[in-house]
């Protein structure tokens, strides 16, 4: 599931565009995406990486 959203917010792709080869649907991806989203988890990775 991380893969596949990093994958995509590195490469700029649609989400519909994301490769089957991942082994998650194009809309759990992006529901996850948006629940860490609004769970802030990506700026908590952000200040963990910086530290």
């Amino acid at each position: 599931m991380f893969a596949a959203i990093v994958y995509v917010l590195t490469t700029g792709c649609a989400w519909r565009h994301l490769p089957p080869g991942f082994g998650v649907s194009r809309a759990t991806a992006h529901r996850r995406f948006q629940v860490w989203t609004a769970a802030g988890l990506w700026r908590r990775l952000h200040i963990a990486a910086l530290d």
